[in-house]
C-alpha cells in the first residue's frame, strides 16, 4: 500500500502512501510496521512529533541526534508545502557532506524517510504548514545537535534566504560542520 523512491543518498527514500478516495473524502494508510518492513523498512517508531510554521520562509534545522539516540525520522506534511533536507554527516561514508532535497506537501501525500546519521532540516514554502514526524529515539538533550543550515561545506540550495527566513536562535547560533559533534 505504499511506494518507495530512493533519493540518491542511502537510506533516504520518498514513500508515497495510497490514498482512498470517494465524495465523502479519503482514507489513507501512512504508516504500518509491517508495510514498511515489507518495503525494506524495519523501524519501530516511539515518538510522534507536530510542528506548525505561520509562515512561508521558516526554516527549521539542520538537527539530529547523536548515538546512542540517534533518531530516523519519517516526515510529511498535512498542511502547506516545504522543502525537506537530509545531510549525510557520517564521516565514514562515501557520501559524507553531501545533501538531498525533496518537497513535500500535503498535496503531493508523500513523505520523506531520514535516517540516523543524516542532520535534517526543512523550509516552509507556504503559509500555515504544518509537518508531523515520528522517531525511532525521543527527544535527548544531551544528544540533540544543529548544524549552520548555510554551511559552505555542504552548499544546500535553499530556494530563499536572508530577509526571507525565520530561525530560532538556536538554529542561527549552529556551528559549522567543521567544529560540529558529528557521527564518525
Amino acid at each position: 500500500m505504499i511506494e518507495v523512491r530512493p533519493l540518491g543518498l542511502e537510506g533516504v527514500v520518498e514513500i508515497v502512501p495510497k490514498k482512498f478516495g470517494d465524495d465523502r473524502g479519503f482514507f489513507s494508510e501512512t504508516y504500518n510496521a509491517d508495510r514498511f518492513a515489507e518495503a525494506g523498512i524495519p523501524l519501530t517508531f516511539v515518538q510522534d512529533n507536530h510542528s506548525y510554521s505561520k509562515a512561508v520562509g521558516v526554516l527549521r534545522g539542520l538537527h539530529y541526534q547523536l548515538p546512542p539516540r540517534a533518531q530516523d525520522k519519517l516526515v510529511r506534511v498535512t498542511r502547506g508545502r516545504i522543502l525537506d533536507v537530509a545531510v549525510d554527516i557520517r564521516r565514514s561514508s562515501p557520501t559524507f557532506r553531501q545533501w538531498v532535497s525533496l518537497e513535500v506537501s500535503s498535496a503531493k501525500w508523500n513523505q520523506i524517510l531520514i535516517p540516523a546519521g543524516f542532520a535534517h532540516g526543512f523550509l516552509t514554502l507556504e503559509p500555515d504548514t504544518e509537518v508531523l514526524y515520528k522517531v525511532t529515539d525521543v527527544y535527548s538533550p544531551e544528544h540533540d545537535r544543529s548544524l549552520r543550515f548555510d554551511d559552505p561545506e555542504i552548499g544546500v540550495d535553499w530556494p530563499l534566504s536572508g530577509d526571507a527566513l525565520t530561525l530560532s536562535a538556536k538554529d542561527q547560533g549552529a556551528p559549522f560542520l567543521a567544529e560540529a559533534d558529528i557521527f564518525d
